[in-house]
């Protein structure tokens, strides 16, 4: 039996709160190397660039991590399926704490990466729950207590590390997911029974529910291009932000994090917008606003206070797109949410993998004018991609 023959039980504003803040716990995980790439070179005795590595396999993880192991969540009792994945990812992050070397390090952050995936197991379970007329507002309540997630672990490991060095960040966040683990076995409610697949058939009818429906194609296209540019951004900004004139702490650099806190109110909000029938052209406005925050952020290459506007402007336009984009996905097929979820967030994070990768090598080249320069270069196609398909092929069934 599918979910659909039931009705959905209903999700609460505090169970909302909780998958927020869960979902936003598991997903900081990826992030905690970002502004600690420094400091962990000089501890392994390795490059920056090579420590920038570690953002990079993390992203390729979770990618795997999204493509093999959130499918089962439209299978799999999730009541279950999410604590043991916390637990997985609490033994990883065990693992990288007392990793003795930088290649056992990039091991167990890939180990991390790829059990670090109960916020999106958690977001298509919140739009199963939610009634259809408040999907928008519940998904985009779930999705900006991600992104606050992604922010305050910039911040967050940035304090701990010059606390306590950059080891301590990965024990408190194992018991963090432990504690979530025991929370979420008790929190989480038990939906009907769920439609019985092979695996292989599972992660086979990922792609079918791709080639299926016609606007998830360009719609994943939309979405890894913002988020590519989104990891490229932060991580040659963790390069300039540690040189002059600027020469940050770990701390210092993490701070800045907070200021892409407004990214999460828009994230928010946008999933009202979906629910108000504006998602397409919103989206096409969020990409200009992106390239603009690009733009800003080249004139204010060595102005703080220009560049804390540009990483407002830039978060706001990502996470406002990447909410609306995923909402519009979980309106093609209700039965085959986590599927679709599955594929856009390996879509954004394989985009993301190469952002991050990008970063590096341009800032290696051309420093940070080009990385501006690749951050358009993507952004163009992204606009290209909207402008062919807002008339049609973005167009998806509101349910």
């Amino acid at each position: 039996m599918s979910d659909t023959t039931a009705p959905p039980p209903g999700i609460s504003r505090g169970l909302t709160l909780l998958f927020a803040v869960a979902g936003g716990a598991a997903v900081g995980n990826l992030y905690w190397a970002q502004p600690l790439l420094e400091d962990i070179a000089a501890s392994m005795h390795v490059s920056t660039g090579a420590a920038g590595l570690l953002v990079t396999v993390t992203q390729l993880g979770y990618a795997a991590g999204i493509f093999l192991l959130v499918p089962l969540g439209d299978v799999l009792n999730r009541r279950r399926l999410i604590p043991v994945i916390l637990l997985g990812s609490a033994v990883a992050l065990a693992i990288a704490s007392i990793a003795p070397t930088f290649a056992v390090l990039l091991a167990a952050l890939v180990l991390v990466g790829l059990t670090t995936i109960a916020g999106q197991l958690l977001t298509p379970l919140a739009g199963d729950l939610a009634d259809p007329a408040q999907r928008g507002r519940v998904v985009g309540t779930v999705a900006s207590g991600l992104l606050i997630g992604i922010l305050l672990s910039r911040t967050v490991s940035g304090l701990i590390a010059d606390a306590f060095g950059w080891r301590a960040v990965y024990v408190i966040a194992a018991a963090v997911a432990v504690i979530l683990a025991a929370v979420l076995a008790r929190a989480v409610p038990t939906l009907p029974p769920r439609a019985h697949l092979q695996y292989g058939s599972l992660l086979a009818s990922v792609f079918s529910a791709i080639r299926r429906h016609r606007a998830v194609v360009p719609t994943l296209l939309l979405s890894a291009s913002g988020f590519g540019v989104f990891t490229l951004f932060w991580t040659a900004l963790t390069f300039l932000l540690s040189s002059p004139p600027f020469s940050y702490s770990v701390t210092g650099i993490g701070l800045v994090g907070l200021a892409g806190l407004a990214g999460a109110l828009a994230a928010q909000r946008a999933g009202r917008l979906h629910d108000r029938g504006w998602s397409i052209p919103v989206v096409g406005a969020a990409l200009m606003l992106a390239l603009l925050s690009l733009v800003l952020a080249w004139i204010g290459r060595e102005s703080i206070v220009v560049l804390l506007i540009a990483i407002v402007l830039l978060d706001v336009a990502v996470q406002a797109g990447n909410v609306l984009n995923q909402t519009r996905l979980f309106a093609v097929d209700p039965a085959a949410r986590s599927r679709l979820n599955t594929a856009y967030v390996t879509g954004n994070f394989l985009g993301g993998a190469l952002g991050s990768a990008l970063a590096s090598v341009l800032w290696q080249a051309g420093g940070w004018t080009a990385v501006m320069i690749g951050g358009c270069v993507i952004l163009g196609f992204a606009l290209t991609v909207w402008a062919v398909g807002r008339r049609g092929a973005l167009l998806v069934p509101t349910r």
